[in-house]
């Protein structure tokens, strides 16, 4: 015995209803997914921060600068001075006057050159120097004819040169004779007494002039 269906169970009968309500259905849900708008939680987090941010700076007072201060300008005062000289008379000058007295032109006399003073001084280095007479042969040769050898320097065993200064006078005489450099033993006295017995010298000249100049020579002392 077969099992009747009832017509009112039988779901074939509404496959187009519910067919359609599907379709309705799946159009919703792409319009939905398409039009549904998402936000991230970072960009959230970032424009929070971007608007504190702002905040802080917008929050930060203005410096004011003061202004510059005005140049200061010195003020000149010019004081006006009247002159309190008032010319009284003007003195009227006439050019044209007639010259009767003769000019005397006085003859220019040329007074003679005054001779130059002869200075008396002491010259090193002149242009002609002073000379013994018989020139240095003759002088060695006064020198070992005066010149006596003292005791004490020949008991000592003193031997060598005393230089002895002392100026040729303009008439040849010698003067202000001492010992430049000595040894000692009494060869410097014996030294002195030879050029104080010296004969008189040929002085020096300069510019053709006898003068003064002051002389150093050396006096041997020896035993050969």
């Amino acid at each position: 015995m077969e099992a009747k269906k009832s017509t009112k169970a039988d779901l074939v009968r509404y496959k187009g209803l519910f067919l359609n309500i599907g379709l309705t259905l799946s159009i919703l849900m792409a319009i939905l997914a398409f039009e549904w708008k998402s936000y991230d939680d970072a960009n959230l987090m970032a424009n929070g921060l971007i608007q504190e941010r702002l905040e802080e700076v917008i929050e930060l007072p203005i410096t004011q600068q003061p202004p510059p201060p005005a140049p200061v300008i010195n003020k000149v005062k010019i004081v006006e001075v009247q002159n309190e000289e008032v010319i009284e008379e003007v003195v009227e000058i006439d050019l044209d006057i007639e010259i009767v007295e003769e000019t005397v032109i006085e003859e220019v006399v040329f007074e003679e050159p005054v001779e130059e003073e002869e200075v008396d001084e002491v010259l090193t280095i002149v242009e002609q120097k002073p000379l013994f007479v018989g020139g240095d042969p003759a002088f060695v040769k006064f020198v070992k004819k005066d010149l006596t050898y003292p005791k004490k320097a020949r008991r000592m065993g003193i031997e060598g040169r005393v230089f002895v200064r002392f100026i040729v006078e303009k008439d040849g005489s010698l003067s202000h004779i001492e010992i430049l450099k000595g040894i000692g033993g009494d060869c410097n006295e014996e030294a002195i007494k030879v050029m104080k017995n010296s004969p008189l010298w040929i002085p020096g000249k300069q510019r053709g002039r006898p003068v003064r100049v002051q002389v150093v020579i050396p006096i041997l002392f020896t035993f050969s």
